[in-house]
């Protein structure tokens, strides 16, 4: 399905209404832990000497998913409820066993809608010789994949279509494991395509030196991510070169890590205080991060909402609070920025703020977007047409040209970023409904109740 055709809900849940449209958002919100690093630190657990523990692991259907995947190939995992009486969970894997090993039984990965199952995964599976086959959600195979298969064909694994060539279904086998060596790809559609192959580059006998191709690699943080959590795992990596990344061959030995909160999640309920004129506050913000969603605390004030933080003890986070603007009446006051460039996965939500000012914004450096878990940028445009405003595509983005203007049903698309951008729209616009909030599991199950209990809380307005 994409987004040019979806008509109708895409699922058989029911309409969530977005609650208190035009009152002030005020209080307080926990956001539970980042999928991105949740993901990473687990498959590269999978990948170490011994057993690891990933503490305040993200409890999320793409997390769920990738340890089902890791269990598929070998893994065992242990949940634990509360991990040395500081009441948060983790998780303890046993790796993976790796090629050359006694021939195992043919293996089966469901990616969903994960592209951190999808596009990391191919690569261990290759480790471990076995035959394993990956499929999805009928929306996953529309999400190209083309560069981490074909860099894993360049490195010697053998790569079968069972559907259309470069997505989903295809089988990974390479009975030997993973020489590896130095291999080009032309990752402009995902930086996932670079992370996917430096993930695994300490366990390939040579190691791996990566150089992409193209252009630009979008969404750069997230490499930056990758190669920032290889170093924290004992792994080493150059990246002094631009689109060059080189991994060092070795073991990853056993570690101990917590994630920290999800700054992309953060983003509706930071974005609901500027779009209402109300005040959010976020305990625990990272002083320092490689998550995008870092980027929340200089987009905000280029649509009119101060940001302020305030070092916790220890100094290593903050409390961040965002307060909304207003007018001289007292009125919610969106400002648009004109421009907004690069703004990645915090696109859709950045939109929905967007979609609330009276002045044009146009998107720029986010072509990308049209291979995510839909096609970002017509769902976009097709739901701001929708409710009343206008907003047309780009070459590569979007242009909203006049805000939008009445209440509607907003389409997710399964996707949860859309869902999430019809919450924060209904914040403004009377009679807004969101078709199948339940999509946000993908990464945040909590989010329909920590929205009600945000806009609908207690706190004073």
């Amino acid at each position: 399905m994409t987004s040019h055709t979806a008509e109708a809900p895409s699922s058989g849940d029911q309409a969530w209404p977005a609650p208190l449209a035009g009152a002030p958002v005020c209080g307080e919100v926990t956001v539970p832990a980042s999928k991105s690093l949740t993901n990473r630190f687990l498959l590269l657990a999978a990948l170490a000497e011994g057993p690891s523990v990933v503490v305040n692991a993200l409890e999320s259907r793409d997390s769920r998913l990738m340890l089902q995947a890791l269990e598929a190939l070998g893994a065992s995992v242990e949940h634990i409820p509360d991990w040395k009486g500081t009441g948060e969970a983790a998780v303890r894997l046993t790796p993976v066993p790796l090629a050359p090993a006694s021939s195992q039984a043919p293996a089966q990965v469901d990616c969903g809608l994960a592209g951190t199952v999808m596009r990391f995964l191919p690569a261990v599976a290759a480790l471990t010789g076995r035959r394993v086959a990956f499929d999805g959600d009928p929306e996953a195979r529309i999400r190209p994949m083309g560069a981490v298969l074909e860099g894993l064909s360049a490195l010697g694994a053998q790569i079968s279509d069972d559907g259309r060539p470069g997505y989903l279904p295809f089988t990974v086998e390479s009975p030997g494991g993973l020489d590896g060596g130095e291999v080009a790809i032309d990752a402009s559609a995902s930086s996932q395509f670079v992370s996917g192959l430096l993930l695994a580059g300490a366990r390939m006998r040579r190691g791996l030196r990566l150089r992409h191709t193209g252009r630009s690699v979008p969404s750069s943080e997230h490499v930056a991510m990758t190669v920032q959590v290889l170093r924290q795992a004992g792994v080493e990596v150059d990246d002094s070169q631009p689109f060059v990344w080189a991994v060092s061959p070795g073991p990853i030995p056993a570690f101990t890590v917590r994630v920290e909160p999800d700054l992309s999640n953060a983003g509706p309920f930071l974005v609901a205080a500027a779009a209402t004129g109300g005040e959010v506050t976020m305990r625990g913000w990272p002083a320092e991060s490689t998550q995008i969603g870092r980027r929340w605390t200089e987009l905000l004030p280029q649509f009119g909402a101060e940001v302020s933080t305030v070092p916790e003890p220890g100094g290593e986070t903050l409390t961040l609070t965002v307060r909304g603007a207003r007018d001289e009446q007292g009125r919610p006051q969106v400002l648009s920025p004109g421009t907004v460039d690069g703004t990645a996965e915090l696109t859709p939500t950045v939109a929905a703020l967007a979609a609330l000012a009276p002045e044009p914004t146009t998107f720029t450096s986010v072509d990308h977007l049209r291979g995510h878990e839909t096609d970002r940028l017509a769902a976009l445009v097709a739901e701001i047409r929708r409710l009343g405003g206008s907003a047309e595509e780009t070459a590569d983005g979007f242009r909203i040209t006049s805000p939008v203007r009445h209440g509607a049903t907003v389409f997710s698309y399964a996707d949860h970023r859309m869902a999430t951008f019809g919450a924060v729209v209904g914040l403004r616009i009377s009679e807004v409904l969101v078709e199948d909030i339940g999509c946000t599991s993908k990464t945040m199950p909590t989010f329909p109740a920590l929205w009600r209990s945000l806009v609908e809380g207690d706190a004073p307005r």
